[in-house]
């Protein structure tokens, strides 16, 4: 039967949007395969790795009959992207096979049964769903998903704790050296506070999948599980168990010495002072004083940078160490045109915050040099 007929860029582009979660290695074999079930009103193309599961809708033509089945999901990829994008593809099923056919090429793939794909099961406690559009959602993980950890043996900090209370939905991450945070308001209200971890591998496929547009994301958390709603498709997955850091105490107020500077060209002066660190210590050194801020970085070789900036301050003299990675990170990922640094002195942390953007705060502690 026809499983489906289709140009090769409608079907690569529904194939991609699930198999992002696909594991090249894996200890169950069927793990590499997306799972396919052919209906009469279309076919639904499902991945999973145990942890997160991916499912998503689409018509493209094929047979109306009933199919079901599974096939290696990087291997259909690598062979849909060797093809031209406005070529028609056929999909075949016969004697436990696929034949994927495209002007005159054609290739013949093995599968595995559908009966053995390990579908997640769906937590039955979720609690209220609610929504923001999707390029809300993907600007707040934009703007803290730097500061999330990585293998960190406190693995409640390798992803980002989502809250939603009353009408705000909260993010943070942080990895103990740094902390960021951006709110947005919600549609609606939420009747009973929710606060999940995600994992950092939801985090960073939710990142690729969500659109800059303004078509909603639903939401739902449960104990164990969050579930995501977007443009046709259903994303699960398991959540990260622990107690997440109260960051309201992380978070530094009322810092007397306030500058605000153009995000771009601190941004500039980061990166080429930058080049000048060593590899393993990525320290640059901060001056502030009246009208002006040096950034200065050295090396084993003896090699210097000196960056100058005139900027309209006031305060205190203040000499501060920084890792110049933390700084280039949230430089890089917020949009706007200035940021705020609140300081204290050269030994407590610096509050960046966005003038025009009153819901973020990033959180960076200071280093010794």
């Amino acid at each position: 039967m026809i499983v489906l007929k289709a140009t090769q860029a409608q079907v690569l582009e529904v194939l991609q949007s699930v198999a992002g979660i696909v594991e090249r290695r894996h200890t169950l074999p069927i793990l590499a395969n997306v799972l396919l079930r052919k209906t009469p009103e279309g076919i639904e193309f499902t991945a999973s790795d145990l942890e997160i599961q991916v499912r998503t809708q689409a018509d493209l033509g094929g047979d109306s009959a009933s199919f079901n089945t599974t096939v290696g999901a990087r291997k259909l990829i690598d062979i849909l992207r060797a093809l031209p994008a406005d070529q028609m593809v056929t999909l075949s099923a016969a004697q436990n096979k696929l034949t994927l056919q495209g002007g005159k090429s054609r290739f013949v793939l093995q599968t595995l049964p559908s009966d053995d794909f390990p579908l997640v099961n769906q937590s039955v406690d979720f609690g209220p769903t609610f929504s923001v559009p999707q390029k809300t959602l993907r600007s707040l993980i934009n703007q803290v998903h730097f500061a999330m950890a990585v293998h960190d043996i406190r693995y409640y900090l390798n992803g980002i704790l989502f809250i939603a209370e009353g009408s705000q939905l909260t993010l943070v991450a942080t990895d103990g050296s740094r902390l960021a945070l951006a709110q947005s308001a919600l549609g609606s209200e939420v009747p009973n506070r929710q606060e999940v971890i995600l994992p950092r591998k939801t985090v960073l496929e939710l990142q690729r999948l969500l659109k800059d547009e303004d078509t909603a994301i639903d939401m739902r958390f449960a104990n164990n599980q969050a579930r995501f709603a977007f443009s046709g498709m259903e994303f699960v997955t398991k959540l990260v168990e622990g107690k997440f850091p109260d960051y309201n105490r992380v978070i530094p107020k009322n810092r007397k010495n306030t500058v605000v500077l153009g995000r771009a060209a601190l941004l500039a002066c980061l990166q080429r002072a930058a080049i000048l660190t060593s590899e393993k210590f990525k320290g640059v050194r901060v001056n502030l004083e009246p009208g002006s801020l040096r950034i200065t970085a050295s090396n084993a070789e003896q090699e210097e940078a000196k960056e100058e900036l005139e900027v309209d301050y006031n305060g205190d003299p203040i000499e501060i160490g920084f890792n110049v990675t933390y700084l280039i990170d949230v430089l890089s990922n917020v949009p706007q045109d200035m940021v705020r640094m609140e300081l204290e002195d050269g030994t407590a942390s610096t509050l960046f915050t966005v003038p025009e953007q009153a819901g973020f705060k990033y959180v960076v502690m200071p280093m010794r040099i």
